[in-house]
């Protein structure tokens, strides 16, 4: 058995919910969740004792949605606070629909106003040179709330519930600090918001949604105003780069095929320093300054026959007047990663079924929402282990129990390699769930949980077994 600290202990070892029995009990939970993280509630904890402790734990008072994050959070903004490099907190929001739930009284409209359930708003903070998730900077469960159909702008603005104001809840407790950069897609594209990050201290890249009324450079006050789009797409490129594009929805049913599900991508970039004008309608509480910031266009001058090109357009206050064509490519960089909490929401769904689960109160809810978004973030480190060279290199006893690799490679070589890296094991994890290798077809989340489902039974056989050998041929016969 291994001596270092648990899934459940690294994240939720703090936890306080009013008593030291509870805050025991949850990191035991989390670790039983990690071992069988897909399907309903009675699947992740089949032990009768354990499914009872995780209801009683849900139904008390004190156990909260931020009380069940708040540990694990602070350990996240420990990190942006401590590092001396570059980390990113994406930022997006997703909707968990709970629309069969009647139960449920106090839950908002989502998609077409049809369906109920929470807006959640989630920041997840990447570290982009190691190609790891460090963890939940924040996560907010949003309830849509009921308006005149005829609202006016001024009402609007000055509602507390309004949904634009998520992006700037969404950053509390960051730390002022160059290193922390906010990547944002093109939701977060207010001039509310931009403001806020205008002043905040931290780096920033949101994407464009807007035809702005902007001014070229930083120090002319009397240059001729100009439209955002049209500017951006007149300057000339700097240099190129590359990037690994997916494939539209349309295209992805190629991908069973056994054809790529994604393609490569030849880029040109652009940047140009510019001043940013507010809206004549203010929509948000905001002031009536320009903003200074700098315009980073990405685009794909040449696609391949039948791609739509890429193209995109990036705000961001990231300056490095002495090298700019490395300007642009890092904030491309640090662009590209905003698609990790895509795979973070799927996991969230897909992987630990959190829009299963059968709670009756949102009071119960909300809190196992929190714990299954903590076990959610193992999904995305299996997986990107397959993905990322950088990352898949790594060895695996640095990230993964010595005892799982020990029993899984004995199951796939028929004895034990200790230096496996992470892709070798991830990969052998991935075979024993009844994946077959192939060309450009990575495993996925399915079949990744599956073999982890079945490792973690062959890990509770071999205990059961190492137990009946220490007690002697004598007691085993007796029993």
């Amino acid at each position: 058995m291994s001596s270092r600290p648990s899934f459940g202990e690294r994240h939720l070892g703090t936890v306080d919910l009013g008593d030291r029995r509870r805050n025991e009990r949850l990191p035991q939970l989390v670790d039983e969740m990690v071992r069988h993280p897909g399907g309903t509630l009675p699947q992740k904890l089949p032990r009768t004792a354990d499914r009872d402790a995780f209801y009683h734990l849900c139904r008390v008072e004190e156990v909260t949605h931020a009380a069940v994050l708040a540990p694990h959070r602070a350990q996240t903004l420990q990190s942006l606070q401590s590092t001396r490099k570059n980390l990113l907190v994406v930022h997006d929001a997703t909707e968990f629909d709970f629309s069969t739930r009647t139960s449920l009284k106090r839950l908002g409209q989502i998609g077409n106003g049809n369906g109920r359930g929470y807006i959640a708003h989630q920041s997840l903070v990447v570290d982009p040179r190691a190609g790891t998730l460090v963890g939940l900077a924040h996560q907010i469960l949003h309830t849509r709330a009921a308006v005149p159909k005829r609202e006016s702008v001024a009402a609007k603005r000055k509602r507390e519930s309004r949904e634009s104001r998520l992006w700037l809840q969404g950053t509390e407790g960051l730390p002022a600090r160059r290193q922390v950069v906010d990547v944002c897609d093109r939701g977060a594209d207010t001039f509310e918001f931009l403001e806020h990050e205008v002043r905040s201290g931290r780096t920033f890249v949101i994407r464009a949604c807007h035809d702005r009324m902007i001014q070229p450079g930083h120090e002319d006050p009397a240059a001729k105003k100009k439209s955002l789009f049209a500017y951006a797409r007149a300057q000339p490129a700097l240099g190129t780069s590359e990037a690994c594009v997916p494939l539209p929805a349309r295209q992805r049913e190629k991908t069973a095929a056994g054809l790529p599900a994604s393609r490569i991508a030849r880029l040109q970039l652009s940047r140009a320093p510019i001043r940013v004008f507010p809206p004549h309608v203010r929509r948000g509480a905001h002031g009536k300054e320009p903003l200074t910031m700098w315009v980073v266009r990405i685009w794909e001058p040449e696609p391949p026959e039948g791609c739509e090109p890429l193209e995109w357009l990036l705000l961001t206050n990231h300056a490095r007047e002495d090298a700019p064509l490395k300007a642009a490519r890092e904030v491309k960089t640090w662009y590209e990663w905003r698609w990790v909490v895509e795979e973070y929401h799927k996991g969230q769904k897909t992987g630990c079924g959190l829009e299963q689960l059968q709670l009756r109160e949102e009071e119960r809810l909300e809190p196992a929402l929190a714990i299954l978004s903590i076990v959610a973030l193992t999904l995305l480190k299996l997986r990107d282990a397959v993905r990322d060279p950088q990352l898949g290199s790594r060895r695996a006893d640095e990230v993964v129990d010595p005892e799982a690799i020990r029993i899984l490679s004995q199951w796939h070589c028929g004895r034990p390699c200790p230096a496996w890296t992470l892709y070798e094991y991830t990969l052998a994890l991935a075979q024993l769930g009844g994946y077959r290798p192939r060309k450009n077809a990575p495993p996925g989340w399915q079949v990744l949980w599956r073999g982890q489902t079945k490792l973690e039974l062959m890990r509770d056989g071999a205990r059961i077994i190492q137990e009946l050998s220490r007690e002697g041929p004598k007691k085993c016969a007796r029993r």
